[in-house]
């Protein structure tokens, strides 16, 4: 599959490479066009096929990748909608429904949406796609596939997709500051500041690792960690008193109701 992405900025270029890194596609089919000109020549200096404009992207593409911001879409999908024929829309446009999609581009089309995260930019992203797509069978395992390479996929109802946004989309800032809270504590009790934030990254990462390889539950591993009258134990009576875990869930229930809005 030959794949044409249309807006390489920080998200599709990181997916572009994400791809070749993880030997998903070949360098030569994945193609870039970007309205930056600076962006167009890093692409270019990474070994990209890099075109002039976004319909002969199209004309060259099996698959047209649209990472574009929102504000942009129409524009783009009416401009292209005439050349996209038989090709595969894959969409990572946030909030951007199938539907509408097809209402510019012609409800005959091919359109796979797909909502991704940030930390896709490692190559450890986590990618909804709708399972209500009218891509071919062999278009959906090959996308899946492509984007397993460089993360985990889940096939998702597109209604569902405002809390994929809320949980896995917007779940990195949620962790992120969780970490720099860590880091501050240990700040506060004298560990120096760098120290802090790679012990407290390590641990959010190395626990999250061991419950995805042992497929244990979440509340297995706090018992593991919590002795009778220990250490641990204090401190998930300190976030309960809290309302930590309520807090977390109240703030993927507002993300998700925005999403919907």
């Amino acid at each position: 599959m030959k794949i044409g992405v249309i807006g390489f900025g920080n998200m599709g270029s990181a997916i572009a490479k994400g791809f070749v890194t993880k030997k998903a596609l070949d360098i030569k089919d994945i193609g870039a066009f970007d309205t930056y000109k600076k962006t167009m020549g890093k692409a270019k200096e990474d070994g990209f096929n890099v075109y002039n404009d976004e319909l002969d992207l199209v004309k060259n593409s099996d698959a047209v990748l649209v990472a574009v911001k929102p504000i942009h879409a129409k524009a783009l999908f009416e401009k292209i909608a005439k050349n996209l024929k038989d090709k595969l829309i894959i969409s990572i446009v946030a909030g951007l429904e199938s539907g509408t999609i097809k209402s510019w581009i012609g409800s005959d089309k091919r359109v796979l949406r797909i909502m991704p995260n940030t930390p896709a930019i490692v190559g450890e992203g986590v990618f909804a796609l709708d399972s209500d797509s009218n891509a071919l069978d062999e278009e959906k395992k090959t996308v899946e596939d492509m984007f397993s390479a460089i993360g985990l996929v889940e096939w998702v109802e597109e209604r569902l997709f405002p809390v994929v946004t809320g949980l896995s989309g917007g779940g990195p800032a949620y962790v992120a500051m969780f970490i720099e809270a860590l880091a501050d504590a240990g700040v506060l009790h004298g560990l120096k500041r760098d120290v802090a934030i790679k012990m407290a990254a390590k641990t959010v990462l190395g626990s999250a690792t061991q419950l995805l390889e042992t497929g244990i539950h979440p509340a297995v591993l706090k018992d593991l960690v919590c002795s009778p009258a220990g250490t641990t134990i204090e401190g998930v009576k300190a976030l309960e008193d809290y309302s930590f875990r309520a807090g977390v869930i109240e703030a993927i229930s507002a993300a998700t109701l925005k999403s919907k809005k």
